[in-house]
């Protein structure tokens, strides 16, 4: 095996990355759909050639993408295995959430990188596609019963053969969603971003060789499972529980319980979510590869400084029975998993901060309330503004929680109000941070935030939401209290209304100058509210964090 020195090796690490970093910036900067250009809801990166692992990730892509592109590289490397085959030139595209997937928006694009008529690697990319059919605009369907009614579901198929374009594979995806031209733009976004990564690995592996490249990429897997050896050693050996809730699954009026057992020995980590609610009717089921994924994710916000890639995850076993609704498979439906996988986070940030409190991080806010405002323009043409918002992050050992961020879940941005009223016929008449809503903590939780869009299309507009935390409030720890529950409201011509099941509601339609109102949860509080000095209180209070009385 080839060896490398220490500079050569940072060298070709820096290298690696910053192509990963490019292909993002190609994607964020051609897309046509905001949650992609400007939320940054995509990833690129490098798998292995024979188990798809991740092997390079740009610094900007998605974190959760990390652990679920290795599930869905190795459906295509297993789709390849059965069926053979492939050549050079080959890229296969899919949104299959059971097979390495999340949710139907996301699609996956995946294509060897050769190298003297032998797989090297794979390169890939994926991308929140804004609409793909499914009963409701942009396919956050809170009613959906089975993945069928959420949108098309695509298996990995060659979109491109030999370098040619799959004309009837694209007519395919342009029959199934009510914007062709942003879900084409998308497409060719990412499709210039596989281009440009393909061009710049075959020049650095020209230039150092491919047995020095593959001595880098090993070297640095192994150098991040040792540095997650070493961070679970650092942890008390023995097991520890935790659980948290979701509201519902926007069927059944039921709590789902996120049950986690968490047992450390030596430096390595067992993950058991067995005790977790059955599978359930509504979309907030998740796929085994999700939850692996966010479990990552988690873990990656614990422990700062480990790379990157999928050594991180070999000293940690994972036990996520299908008879949970953390492991399911199709058809049940999957739209909301972002809500689950919040809970997971959360749920395994609960469970560190009983292996070691000094460590602990309170709940953030835990949903991304997305939210569809769909209708037809003056000309007839369908528009569908889909987002998520934003809500208090959790206090922690060394500051308060950071108000109006985003969730842990991603580095993507919230996108902003101009931007969307450019977009779409919808104008925001407030945008504000929302007063004593963070947990109270020697070092509070983040504040979260309030939002009210008025209609401005004149036929109005049909509205979803698919949220949660409205009925269990983000947790704090260490002494600290909870944040806010989520709030919902719409105006109708009796009156503001809010949903039955508190977080999800479907069938809305507002008028041209009717509104509708999200006041979003603030974060945990970390330690004992009564030590929180004196000065900081004072300072929220001056700033209209907390309101007169409310001391902490």
């Amino acid at each position: 095996m080839t060896s490398l020195d220490p500079v050569t090796f940072s060298i070709l690490t820096g290298r690696l990355e910053q192509i990963a970093d490019e292909m993002d910036a190609t994607l964020y900067r051609s897309a046509f759909n905001p949650i992609i250009a400007e939320a940054r809801d995509a990833c690129h990166g490098l798998y292995h050639a024979e188990t798809g692992a991740t092997l390079v990730q740009g610094a900007k892509g998605l974190p959760i993408f990390v652990g679920a592109m290795a599930f869905a590289v190795k459906a295509v490397i297993d789709k390849v295995a059965a069926q053979g085959g492939l050549e050079e030139g080959d890229t296969f595209i899919f949104n299959d959430p059971y097979a390495g997937g999340t949710h139907l928006n996301d699609f996956r694009l995946v294509r060897p990188l050769m190298r003297h008529g032998r797989i090297f690697a794979w390169l890939a990319s994926v991308g929140h596609w804004l609409d793909i059919g499914g009963n409701v605009p942009g396919g956050y369907n809170p009613r959906a019963t089975e993945s069928f009614q959420e949108g098309v579901l695509i298996p990995p198929v060659k979109l491109f053969r030999k370098g040619v374009l799959q004309q009837d594979v694209v007519d395919i995806l342009q029959a199934n969603t009510r914007l062709p031209r942003s879900n084409w733009g998308d497409l060719n976004g990412q499709l210039n971003a596989l281009d440009l990564g393909e061009r710049r690995f075959h020049a650095l592996i020209d230039e150092y060789g491919d047995a020095v490249v593959t001595a880098a990429l090993t070297a640095a897997s192994a150098r991040a499972e040792a540095l997650m050896r070493q961070e679970i050693a650092a942890l008390p050996d023995g097991s520890y529980s935790f659980e948290d809730y979701l509201d519902n699954d926007g069927i059944v009026d039921g709590k789902l319980t996120i049950a986690l057992d968490l047992t450390i020995a030596g430096d390595r980590m067992i993950l058991d979510f067995s005790k977790s609610s059955p599978p359930c009717k509504g979309p907030v089921n998740i796929a085994r590869s999700t939850a692996v994924a966010c479990c990552y994710v988690a873990l990656k916000h614990m422990f700062t400084g480990v790379p990157a890639n999928a050594g991180v995850l070999n000293p940690i076993d994972f036990v996520i029975p299908d008879t949970t609704f953390l492991g399911v498979s199709a058809p049940r439906p999957v739209a909301g998993y972002t809500e689950t996988i919040l809970r997971m986070i959360g749920v395994v940030f609960g469970t560190l901060a009983k292996a070691d409190p000094k460590r602990a991080t309170a709940a953030p806010f835990g949903t991304i309330n997305a939210l569809s405002i769909a209708g037809h323009r003056a000309n007839g043409e369908r528009w569908v503004m889909f987002s998520f918002f934003g809500g208090g992050l959790g206090g922690n050992p060394q500051s308060d929680g950071l108000n109006h961020a985003n969730n842990p879940i991603s580095t993507a941005t919230i996108p902003p109000a101009e931007v969307m009223e450019a977009s779409y016929p919808v104008m925001f008449t407030q945008w504000a941070l929302r007063p004593d809503s963070a947990g109270a903590g020697e070092h509070r939780g983040g504040l979260g935030a309030i939002y009210e869009i008025e209609v401005l299309s004149a036929g109005g507009a049909d509205v979803a939401l698919l949220g949660e935390r409205g009925r269990f409030a983000p947790f704090g720890v260490n002494g600290g209290g909870p944040g806010a529950l989520n709030r919902f409201q719409w105006q109708a011509d009796e009156g503001w209304r809010e949903p039955p099941m508190a977080s999800k509601i479907t069938g809305v339609t507002l008028k041209q100058g009717q509104r509708l109102r999200l006041e979003t949860p603030g974060g945990g509080g970390w330690g004992d509210p009564a030590k929180r000095s004196p000065e900081a209180v004072s300072r929220d209070a001056v700033q209209g964090f907390i309101s007169k009385g409310a001391g902490a």
